[in-house]
């Protein structure tokens, strides 16, 4: 009796030992399914023995890059139908096409009625590199389906395929539903209907799926990785942080991950964290790819932060080892724009022209803007002028602010001759904006510098009517006109319309100082002459 007992006890331990370690292969494979592969590895390296472990276990050495190694994993099963898939997606990523396809072939030709496995393994080897024939997984997968109907990581698997083809996005949707209809609780699949919708430019339906896989499973990452894609891309940075924050405290927080982060901090706003980030990771990171994209973030976010002089050493590092092709010209406006707060006007000029030269889409005026911003904020108003001027002649149908700030532009550059012709411009093609006969006669004031030509007048008188004259709540904008029409009628001795326009002076701002000096001037040439002085005679 004993003897039985303790067999009976040892035989339990064993189904609970291999019950857990089953578990822990699902949450390896779920861990791996999430994009969290340093995870996956520490949950499955133990693991190992078993087959399907040990194929995840080579599948995270792929993400990692290392292909050798994931070939070597792989060898250790060599008749397991899970590790031999694996072989086919070694020779993908070797780019060795003909020989995965090959192996891929051999595996599914296993399959059989109630073995579908090896031909959903073929179909996955094809699906997740690149180089092999989708419409053969595509087949392969349907196949499963009429074996295993339910069977949701097939479907997933289709869903993925045909993503992988031209129109297939329908299929796909189709297929991903077709899980959610029957659990609720995939997460993955509803990440992916995001990541649809996401494609499609649905933003409102990509976040409404990404918060039902945030509900299905809080753990699962991923969503909140493409909340805050989505959210940036819209342009709602903040939420971006947000949903990127939450990512990072699920993720296992690797280079990349911690690069994103600090990307999204940056469209944030929230520059001088995204330089603690950077500066307390810059010497850790090995991949020079992705150090070249931090120097980037580095540069940028120090130049916002306040040190310049440092935002200049790093991006001039990002500048010189990251590949020119994929420096967009935004990138170069920005390098731009760091010159430019630095007072270095030829190398901000010359990288403005590069992110014009690199433009040819239709954000080209946007860049034109922010240039010309850019020189107004420096108080470089000639410059800023000559770039709304660029600006206008590239999109005549701009809005009309670009016409109103490059007529003001001219205006406090003192190029008044340019100043009249870009508001006459304005007057032509915005006719019924009212600040234009203001500013038309702002500059005529500035042609007419003693007020004695007149010229402002119209303009002025014009800019009355539209705005309703004395009853115009502005009433410091009313001062200027006031005064110039003021010194014109004295210089004309009209001393009736001289008056009248004091006394509205006098109704703004008693101690206004144009008015002060009028009356000073009033009384100096209404005072006694002195009668000049005789000798004595002696």
């Amino acid at each position: 009796m004993y003897n039985n007992r303790k067999v009976m006890m040892m035989l339990i331990a064993m189904v609970f030992s291999i019950g857990a370690v089953a578990q822990s292969v699902q949450d390896g494979i779920k861990m791996y399914n999430y994009e969290k592969f340093q995870s996956a590895e520490r949950i499955l390296l133990p693991l190992a023995s078993d087959p399907l472990a040990n194929y995840y276990l080579g599948l995270c050495y792929i993400q990692d890059g290392d292909a050798a190694k994931a070939a070597a994993t792989f060898s250790k099963f060599p008749e397991d139908i899970a590790n031999i898939s694996g072989t086919a997606r070694v020779a993908f990523v070797n780019k060795e096409a003909a020989k995965g396809m090959q192996i891929a072939r051999d595996l599914a030709a296993k399959s059989r009625k109630k073995e579908w496995q090896a031909e959903k393994y073929a179909a996955d080897a094809i699906t997740y590199t690149q180089g092999g024939d989708y419409q053969q997984a595509i087949f392969w997968y349907k196949d499963v389906l009429t074996k295993n109907p339910d069977e949701a990581s097939t479907h997933i698997g289709l869903a993925d395929a045909f993503r992988k083809i031209p129109g297939g996005g329908g299929d796909a949707m189709t297929n991903y539903e077709s899980v959610t209809e029957k659990d609720a609780k995939n997460s993955l699949a509803f990440t992916r209907i995001g990541d649809l919708w996401y494609e499609a430019k649905n933003y409102q339906s990509a976040l409404d799926n990404y918060a039902k896989a945030k509900d299905a499973d809080a753990t699962n990452p991923l969503p909140y990785k493409a909340l805050a894609r989505a959210f940036g891309s819209s342009g709602k940075y903040k939420q971006g942080l947000d949903n990127i924050q939450k990512y990072f405290e699920l993720s296992d927080k690797t280079p990349t991950d911690k690069i994103n982060y600090m990307e999204a901090e940056f469209l944030a706003q929230s520059y001088c964290d995204a330089v603690t980030m950077s500066k307390s990771m810059i010497n850790d990171i090995t991949d020079m790819e992705k150090k070249t994209e931090l120097y980037g973030i580095l540069g940028f976010s120090e130049a916002q932060c306040g040190d310049s002089v440092d935002a200049i050493k790093n991006i001039r590092i990002w500048l010189s080892r990251k590949d020119q092709s994929k420096i967009l010209p935004s990138d170069y406006v920005n390098v731009g724009k760091l010159f430019l707060k630095m007072g270095m006007l030829d190398s901000a000029v010359a990288y403005y022209n590069k992110g014009v030269a690199g433009d040819t889409g239709a954000t080209k005026t946007d860049i034109y803007r922010q240039i010309a911003e850019a020189f107004k904020t420096r108080k470089d108003y000639c410059n800023s002028a000559a770039w709304y001027d660029n600006l206008i002649k590239a999109n005549p149908g701009t809005q009309p602010a670009d016409y109103a700030w490059r007529g003001i532009m001219y205006y406090y550059c003192k190029n008044y001759d340019n100043a009249m012709k870009s508001y006459n411009d304005f007057a032509v093609k915005y006719p019924d904006q009212p600040s234009i006969p203001y500013w038309q006669g702002r500059i005529a004031e500035a042609i007419d510098s003693d007020a004695t030509s007149g010229a402002a007048v119209p303009y002025f008188m014009k800019w009355f009517d539209k705005v309703g004259g004395d009853n115009y709540e502005k009433k410091n904008e009313l001062k200027g006109p006031y005064e110039y029409l003021m010194y014109y009628f004295y210089n004309k001795k009209d001393k009736e319309n001289m008056n009248i326009y004091k006394e509205k002076i006098k109704a703004i701002d008693p101690n206004d100082k144009a008015l002060k000096d009028l009356e000073e001037m009033e009384k100096a040439a209404n005072a006694p002459k002195k009668q000049p002085a005789t000798k004595t005679k002696k």
